[in-house]
């Protein structure tokens, strides 16, 4: 872990190990987040460190994303591929396109909404919500 000081607080880079970074992911229970990553892969997470906590480099620490700020991003990653492509495959139904012409429309609404839930991650508004935060020191 490295420290950094920012304007809006101080901050830690985090090494995180995949398999060790949830439980159910370790169990290989998860939600599928890790299926592209190769095996034990460690990779670096920013985390805020709130006022009170003190903490040193090379230190074990536990993080966490607020639930709330979890399912908004659930719904970017998941929900909004998913909308498009009902919605789009409806509007195919809707026009008489068929089952070829709704399985199209289909594709193309998933991808519009990974395009569109890809486009609202990478705001900075976007990312300064999803900042995950040190609980405590373990």
């Amino acid at each position: 872990m490295s420290l950094l000081d920012g304007a809006d607080g101080v901050r830690v880079i985090v090494r995180v190990a995949a398999a060790a970074a949830c439980p159910r992911c370790a169990a290989g229970q998860g939600c599928g987040a890790g299926i592209f990553a190769a095996g034990n892969a460690e990779r670096d997470i920013e985390a805020s460190v709130p006022a009170g906590l003190t903490i040193a480099v090379d230190d074990v620490v536990e993080i966490s994303l607020a639930p709330d700020n979890l399912l908004q991003a659930a719904f970017l990653v998941y929900g909004l591929p998913l909308f498009g492509a009902i919605i789009a495959a409806a509007i195919a139904y809707a026009l008489s396109l068929g089952d070829a012409g709704a399985a199209l429309a289909a594709l193309l609404g998933l991808s519009g909404g990974l395009v569109v839930g890809r486009w609202r991650l990478r705001q900075p508004s976007c990312l300064r919500r999803f900042v995950p935060s040190v609980e405590r020191r373990l």
